[in-house]
């Protein structure tokens, strides 16, 4: 009788059940954009849910998505734009959430430069790191000034978009993050101005998205994921300054000025609800991106986003 006991007691103790195995593949080395991932983690919200989660940084920021499409990982987070494109590419891919509600992306200028208006960027040069999308979001702008793209010279600087700009190799950049270049340059003491893409004519979209393989995924582990990052988003809002210690303990490299700065501009920018998606938003980019010319057929939004959570 007392070794039953003894066994009921040990039963009662152990874990309702093993944590599910999960890998997140991020879309660059570990910045404010993650908060929520990462305060998810340090608050224990990942177990709470019954998930032991691996965060990935990218050696190559463009092989997450394919590593997921290729049943590598679980998760990637991307972007809205480029996972229209991926899917028209065959890739076999789905938006399950979202992590970044808002463009974050801007034409960045120098505050005291020549450039008012997007109309002075007729015959000036502007520099971008990745082709494509980027083609297309800076047609739109300047259509709405009656420049053509073919009035300006888009210059490849890799990653050097804020440099590129303070020293005069352009006259401004396109792929430019708001919550990052301006306080980077304001810190260096250029002050910079960004000309915000959703007021200048391109739809808003969803800046940065947890994609999955729909074929291999397991919805019910994704939906954990999405529980434990909205409990970690709404405590991010509740206490932005113990949730940047929390986030900023977490790396020596995270602990300086810019993140201090991007942690209070990313913020207000996080999706408060991870799951809910807006399709109407998604059928206007796919629409906008074959208006572009960047796509031959427009995909129904139900072959680019699902809802995980639906019963």
């Amino acid at each position: 009788m007392k070794k039953l006991i003894t066994s009921i007691a040990l039963l009662a103790a152990a874990p309702a059940w093993a944590e599910d195995k999960m890998t997140v593949l991020l879309d660059w080395f570990i910045n404010p954009d993650h908060g929520p991932i990462i305060v998810a983690q340090e608050n224990g919200y990942f177990a709470d849910e019954g998930l032991e989660v691996e965060i990935i940084p990218p050696a190559d920021p463009s092989a997450p998505p394919r590593l997921v499409a290729a049943g590598q990982a679980d998760l990637a987070v991307s972007y809205q734009p480029q996972l229209h494109l991926q899917i028209h590419e065959g890739l076999p891919l789905k938006r399950v959430g979202t992590l970044v509600a808002t463009p974050l992306n801007c034409l960045l200028v120098l505050e005291d430069g020549p450039i008012e208006t997007l109309a002075d960027l007729k015959d000036k040069k502007v520099g971008f790191s990745v082709a494509g999308v980027e083609e297309a979001v800076l047609s739109a702008m300047l259509n709405t000034h009656d420049v053509a793209l073919d009035d300006i010279e888009m210059i490849n600087v890799n990653f050097s978009l804020s440099p590129s700009l303070m020293s005069g190799q352009v006259d401004a950049v396109i792929g430019a993050f708001r919550n990052f270049e301006l306080n980077q340059m304001d810190i260096e003491g250029v002050a910079g101005r960004c000309f915000y893409i959703e007021e200048e004519g391109v739809p808003p979209y969803d800046e940065l998205i947890y994609v999955a393989n729909p074929e291999t995924m397991d919805a019910d582990k994704v939906a954990r994921f999405l529980a434990a990052t909205e409990k970690a988003t709404q405590f991010i809002v509740n206490n932005p300054e113990k949730s940047w210690e929390i986030f900023a303990a977490t790396s020596p490299e995270l602990q300086d000025e810019l993140n201090a700065r991007a942690w209070v501009d990313t913020l207000p920018r996080f999706a408060l609800r991870p799951a809910g998606f807006d399709a109407g938003r998604y059928a206007r980019f796919e629409a906008f991106l074959k208006d572009s010319g960047m796509i031959d057929s427009i995909n129904p939004v139900s072959d680019i986003t699902i809802d995980v959570t639906k019963q």
